[in-house]
């Protein structure tokens, strides 16, 4: 039986590979071989050949994501609520119309506090998922969900419900990155874009069932109109931590952490068990060589790395990729609510909602049909486009004073084609496109910190959209589309200059594209030198 030693030196210099009779020590210079037919190998692998070789691998990555199928739920109750007829005579104020509203400014505490709680649980996720890794951290935070769901269950005021939401916001803020990191490092190259669009897919199918959940309980009176919703959050953490707990630790963690023999053994649970040992010695090569690479860039997991050298362009990519996808979904996130201010009714106004988020997972399967042909590049910049232009298109609808029905009905069918074009363009590969653009040793806390300036922005929006939508407040109604179209643009024009291209391109790869500087739009016509860690202009 093969035994394992832990490596004490440096793991990008030489290391033990055991294989099944003994130990191995391996030069640099065959780790630099290894890392080279490890290359080749993924870049040549397919998509079937890839998932009969890493199916625990889908498997597992599978799981985590579906912790965001229970954020999705739970989230889709916040702004959804504010629209639902019993919350809003529990906790809103009879208005001058003669229903109940949450106040608007209430709404906007609510929706902030949630993603306040969402970047304490981000920072946190940037420091805990290094140091202890990734599955001890999810099962801490599923605890902790189930811990914080009686505070909003038992909530007899709205204030108590805010910050129920806020500390719900800290695993959910987890939740964001442990899931998009965990699947692009347990995966080859080709499984990426699949595994890790999963993670937007997850969020729909939670939106929907929670949207849907709440369509079923729309004509219940009295307080468990709402109550039982809540209840129903408790279903999955336990069958989540179950298998989260049985999960295999991410070897390139492991690999960071200088525990070379612990990756071995996870990469084996990763993969199929007919695996040869000279394959599995040639994928952790490619670790070990890509670490290598990074040190020599005077990378570091800390985070002043994150704004120093090439890595400052690097978070400034990953930063906006993410906040992309907020500019392009304010009036989409607020769909239920948006549609019952424009004058449709509410139960109308739930079954867009119902048919915005079954759109949401048809478009990450088409997009699961698009990755292959087209780059990350140019599916966000179309998604973009579209998104603008028919929002300002929603502004123009907004003009008319017409049957507020007609006019309603047709704006819900431009957000759920909206919808639909960003789920299978920008939506599920920004997702990606986060998680391979970091160093191996910043991966966690460039995209906390992404994802706590999307949060920041949300916070943003949650200020202005009940703001400009609500009649007691500034009445724009579908006229708003102009604002936060124009604000669109921006992310168009960032995205032509600055976004590259990462399709086809191994982590270390990508390291070496940064390195020497190449251009965002020189991606795709770059060779890169794997042993020279060069690159030259392909004709």
């Amino acid at each position: 039986m093969t035994t394992h030693q832990e490596e004490k030196n440096d793991p990008t210099s030489i290391q033990h590979l055991p294989t099944k009779d003994e130990e191995e020590y391996i030069t640099p210079d065959d780790v630099l071989k290894g890392a080279q037919q490890a290359t080749d190998e993924e870049l040549k692998m397919t998509l079937r050949e890839a998932i009969r070789k890493y199916p625990t691998a889908c498997f597992f990555s599978t799981l985590f994501s579906c912790a965001l199928i229970m954020e999705g739920f739970d989230k889709a109750f916040i702004t959804a609520f504010f629209a639902f007829p019993a919350f809003q005579k529990r906790y809103g104020k009879l208005t001058a119309t003669g229903d109940y509203q949450v106040p608007a400014d209430v709404q906007a505490g609510v929706n902030g506090g949630v993603s306040a709680g969402q970047i304490i649980g981000l920072a946190l996720n940037s420091y805990l998922a290094d140091r202890f890794g990734y599955r001890r951290v999810m099962l801490g935070c599923l605890f902790f969900m189930v811990c914080f769901v009686f505070l909003q269950f038992f909530a007899n005021s709205i204030y108590m419900y805010l910050g129920a939401g806020v500390l719900l916001g800290i695993p959910w803020g987890v939740f964001q990155v442990i899931t998009t990191t965990y699947a692009s490092e347990v995966c080859p190259n080709v499984l990426r874009p699949y595994l890790t669009s999963l993670v937007s897919m997850c969020w729909s199918i939670g939106y929907l069932l929670g949207t849907g959940v709440l369509t079923a309980f729309l004509k219940m009176e009295g307080q468990w109109a709402y109550r039982i919703p809540f209840a129903l959050q408790w279903v999955l953490p336990i069958p989540l931590a179950i298998g989260i707990l049985l999960a295999p630790e991410s070897p390139w963690w492991l690999v960071r952490k200088n525990r070379v023999a612990d990756a071995e053994i996870a990469l084996r649970k990763l993969r199929k068990k007919d695996v040869e040992d000279d394959e599995i010695a040639r994928t952790l090569s490619m670790m070990v060589y890509t670490i290598k690479i990074e040190n020599e860039m005077h990378t570091s997991s800390a985070y002043k790395d994150l704004f120093t050298g090439v890595n400052l362009r690097r978070t400034e990519i990953t930063v906006f990729t993410y906040v992309i996808q907020e500019l392009c979904v304010p009036l989409l996130s607020f769909v239920v609510y948006f549609l019952q201010q424009a004058g449709l009714p509410t139960s109308e106004s739930f079954k867009f909602g119902l048919g915005q988020y079954s759109l949401a997972i048809a478009g990450v399967v088409v997009a699961w049909f698009l990755t292959p042909w087209f780059g990350r590049r140019t599916l966000i910049l179309s998604g973009i486009s579209f998104v603008t232009a028919t929002t300002f298109l929603i502004g123009f609808l907004g003009i008319p004073k017409g049957n507020p029905i007609t006019y309603g009905n047709a704006i819900g069918s431009i957000l759920l084609l909206q919808y639909f074009v960003f789920f299978f363009t920008c939506g599920p590969v920004i997702y990606t496109v986060v998680t391979e653009i970091p160093s191996s040793y910043l991966r966690s806390k460039s995209v906390s910190l992404a994802r706590a300036t999307y949060n920041v922005n949300v916070i943003i929006y949650g200020q202005l959209m009940p703001r400009t939508t609500q009649k007691a407040w500034w009445n724009w109604g579908a006229k708003s589309g102009f604002f936060y179209g124009g604000i669109m643009c921006i992310g168009i024009i960032w995205g032509f200059f600055r976004l590259p291209e990462t399709k086809g391109r191994t982590f270390a790869e990508i390291d070496i594209l940064f390195k020497n500087n190449v251009k965002a739009r020189d991606f795709p016509k770059t060779k890169v030198d794997l042993a020279n860690q060069t690159v030259s202009r392909e004709d």
